[in-house]
């Protein structure tokens, strides 16, 4: 449910239709409906609550910084990229963690278990394994 709700929040926040739909001239509207507008009203945003926010472990202690999400090509949210060493802003050690192991406890990103020590014990993440622009909808079988 955290990630199909980050995902729609996320692709809500880029501007981009939620489901493919036939077109008929002048019947598609652009944008989203009434009733999606009242749900990103209710919801929260990515980039306001989570994109470069602290990440504390379950004592409270910060463990790392949110630099980045990333969204699958079944278009749901699956790992949260953690930067587990900065200074000034500058990551020196990227780490990516599952979504699902991310929680939101008295208004704070929490990562149970986590030290400074064991993410940067993890494998850095690499943007170059990463595809920078998505892939057109058509290119998915589930959106024909």
């Amino acid at each position: 449910m955290k990630t199909n709700l980050l995902a729609w929040l996320l692709v809500s926040s880029l501007g981009l239709p939620l489901a493919a739909q036939a077109q008929v001239a002048g019947a598609q509207p652009l944008g989203i409906s009434v009733e999606e507008s009242a749900a990103i009203v209710a919801g929260w945003s990515v980039r306001k609550s989570v994109m470069d926010k602290p990440v504390f472990n379950e004592k409270g202690e910060r463990v790392g910084v949110i630099h980045d999400i990333i969204v699958a090509p079944d278009r749901s949210v699956s790992f949260a990229i953690v930067a587990a060493n900065q200074f000034l802003g500058v990551s020196h050690h990227d780490v990516a963690i599952p979504i699902e192991q991310l929680d939101f406890v008295g208004g704070k990103l929490v990562l149970a278990g986590a030290t400074k020590d064991a993410i940067k014990a993890l494998p850095e993440f690499q943007y170059a394994k990463v595809r920078a622009t998505p892939k057109p909808r058509s290119d998915y079988s589930e959106h024909h």
